[in-house]
């Protein structure tokens, strides 16, 4: 069973390994180099309370990891969230995405968020599949939006409205 909480610096090591298989691996995000534990660990330390960090663990690993970031720098979108998931390769396919993803939209309830976005290529099926599940709704796909891999990737919208 695993267990869900906030996240802590100590964590900050396992957070930036499965970041960093995401960035060289998938399409799961658009950065194309690494980060360091320190950059990750200044990511963590530095978020606002509207943004937090949770984590999944099995057998005292983490297994994955689950934030709110913010959409926008102008303050009139503050409501709003984009909500990101990345699980660690050998506990993929185990339910721990559904998992966090359910707890990260509670906590965006809990601070008090009228909406969480997720940007999700379109050939991250899986992801889009959650995201479905789970009551997100499909706002538009953006042709072409971004480059990863030598390729361009159309990056589909979904959003879960908290406070309708």
């Amino acid at each position: 069973m695993f267990e869900i909480r906030a996240a802590t610096p100590n964590d900050v090591k396992a957070i930036t390994e499965i970041y960093n298989h995401a960035v060289l691996n998938t399409t799961a995000t658009f950065d194309t180099e690494i980060q360091s534990e320190e950059e990750r660990m200044h990511w963590l330390i530095n978020r606002a309370e509207i943004h937090p960090v949770i984590v999944g663990v099995l057998d005292q690993q983490i297994a994955g990891w689950a934030a709110l970031g913010p959409w926008s720098p102008k303050k009139g979108y503050d409501i709003m969230a984009e909500g990101s998931v990345y699980i660690h390769p050998e506990f993929q396919f185990k339910g721990l995405g559904s998992i966090l993803l359910k707890e990260i939209v509670e906590e965006g309830k809990r601070v008090g968020l009228h909406s969480i976005l997720a940007r999700i290529t379109t050939d991250n099926l899986h992801s889009i599949y959650l995201n479905d599940k789970e009551g997100f709704v499909r706002i538009g796909v953006l042709k072409e939006a971004g480059q990863k891999f030598n390729r361009y990737l159309d990056v589909m919208i979904l959003q879960k409205m908290l406070n309708p």
